[in-house]
């Protein structure tokens, strides 16, 4: 295969899902090295794909987008990365970048999320059968009292109560 950049054999294959398509682009070594491919910290196949090239060098190649404007020059006080590092590489150089990062982040967060925090999910039954448990235990702790201060026939009511829970299944 050739180098989607030069003519030369490519040597670094990549692929990337890019907005539910499946992109993929060859490069030779020194296109690889050029790109700063083989640092790890210094690449992202998206901005290979959208425009860390130059216009027109290969099939990939298009206008840069417009929010990769430089970003106000904040940096993580523990590694040094600033927001234009997030941006390029879409990681964090630390677990200190959250912090100092996090109104953008939080901002990306909510772009992409209908929320900041995660509530998750439960079963309609099992929310019920939660629901009957949590009264049942309020009922008992009211038989104890009612038991506790002689009140037989509030205690003998809520005994039944907790029978006819117990009864009926979810």
């Amino acid at each position: 295969m050739k180098c989607d950049f030069c003519d030369k054999k490519a040597s670094v294959f990549l692929t990337q899902l890019v907005e539910g398509q499946m992109k993929k682009v060859c490069l030779c070594d020194h296109c690889a090295k050029e790109r700063g491919v083989t640092d790890p910290t210094g690449f992202s196949l998206a901005d290979v794909l959208l425009g860390g090239v130059a216009a027109g060098a290969g099939p990939f190649s298009a206008a840069k987008p417009p929010h990769a404007t430089p970003g106000g020059g904040r940096k993580c006080p523990n590694c040094g990365f600033t927001l234009d590092d997030l941006r390029r590489v879409r990681r964090f150089g630390c677990s200190d970048c959250y912090t100092t990062f996090g109104e953008e982040v939080g901002q990306m967060v909510r772009g992409m999320h209908k929320g900041t925090s995660h509530v998750g999910k439960v079963p309609a039954g099992l929310m019920a059968l939660h629901f009957r448990h949590q009264r049942i235990e309020e009922l008992r702790s009211r038989l104890d009292q009612a038991v506790a201060s002689e009140s037989y026939e509030e205690a003998a009511g809520i005994r039944d109560e907790i029978l006819q829970l117990n009864e009926t299944k979810p």
